[in-house]
């Protein structure tokens, strides 16, 4: 049977309209979701400039509470204001939470090594005390100090350089230079994250030749301090402080540790971090800032770093 010619074109025009109904409905589609997303991604990224913005302020109002204690106080203890952390706090469209550590209440990581970039025998015994306080092994101190030291010669008898990173399945080379953040020590040979997440909250990266301010340090920072001292020694110390810290540091250390030891010991803070949350609608920021405050009063930020120490 002969169709009709008129028929065929009307049903030709027929599929052709829906075709291109269909397709400008896609392309309406499409542009409406690509609208909202890009106001999705614009209202981002305007919440993490103004959390940004109200970390800072965060910052700067830490600043003028360490100028004050310091205006107030000769020492540093957990008993003084910059150690309360801040609770959550309403701001424009959000809430900003946060707290200021003291890093000198820890052992500095830097200091197993010279500003010569040498291996700092007195360091190294004090990290491996410290280890075995924590229960880990002590061969990891010689591991750090080879990833620090300037040499690419293996300390003895646990030492690793270049030859065994090298050999990994995922090669990589030693820095051979100061860790600026403890996060680093995640590349040492085997090192996982278990040993890694029980050292964290008792090392800190300063620069060399930083003190530990017994007055906050923790209980095996204190331990590694001297062979004499063991968890009970520890735990005396710190309720013999109590949040007031020591009186007279000097005396209550003078006979527990080494003429030496005692040089490294002190009772106010140099440098300290501060760790600051800020939420504003579903943007969450957390920054973290390691602040210098000098004798003088100035406090002025080192480093500043986004979602990791």
């Amino acid at each position: 049977m002969n169709q009709v010619p008129g028929t065929c074109q009307r049903g030709v025009a027929a599929i052709t309209a829906i075709l291109m109904v269909a397709l400008a409905t896609i392309i309406a589609v499409s542009l409406v979701w690509e609208n909202h997303l890009d106001q999705r991604r614009t209202g981002s990224l305007l919440a993490m400039d103004q959390a940004l913005m109200v970390a800072l302020g965060a910052e700067a109002w830490a600043a003028d509470i360490l100028v004050a204690d310091l205006q107030n106080t000769a020492t540093d203890h957990l008993g003084e204001q910059w150690a309360i952390p801040l609770p959550p706090l309403p701001v424009d469209g959000g809430e900003v939470a946060g707290q200021l550590e003291d890093m000198q209440g820890r052992f500095n990581i830097n200091n197993l090594v010279t500003l010569e970039g040498i291996a700092n025998p007195p360091g190294v015994q004090q990290f491996e005390r410290l280890l075995e306080a924590l229960e880990l092994d002590p061969e990891w101190a010689q591991i750090a100090v080879d990833w620090l030291d300037a040499d690419i010669d293996e300390g003895f008898p646990s030492g690793a350089e270049d030859d065994v990173y090298t050999g990994l399945r995922v090669p990589y080379r030693t820095a051979n230079q100061l860790l600026t953040s403890v996060t680093e020590l995640m590349a040492l040979v085997e090192m996982d994250r278990e040993t890694f997440e029980l050292l964290r909250p008792h090392i800190a990266a300063l620069p060399i030749g930083s003190r530990i301010n017994v007055n906050t340090a923790t209980g095996p920072v204190l331990q590694s301090l001297s062979a004499t001292i063991g968890p009970s020694e520890a735990t005396s110390l710190i309720e013999a402080r109590a949040d007031t810290g020591f009186p007279d540091y000097i005396g209550a250390f003078g006979t527990l540790v080494e003429p030496d030891v005692l040089q490294t010991l002190i009772d106010t803070t140099e440098y300290l971090r501060m760790t600051v949350q800020v939420s504003i609608g579903t943007s969450l920021l957390t920054m973290y800032s390691l602040l210098q405050r000098t004798n003088t009063g100035a406090v002025t930020p080192l480093m500043r770093t986004l979602g990791t120490e």
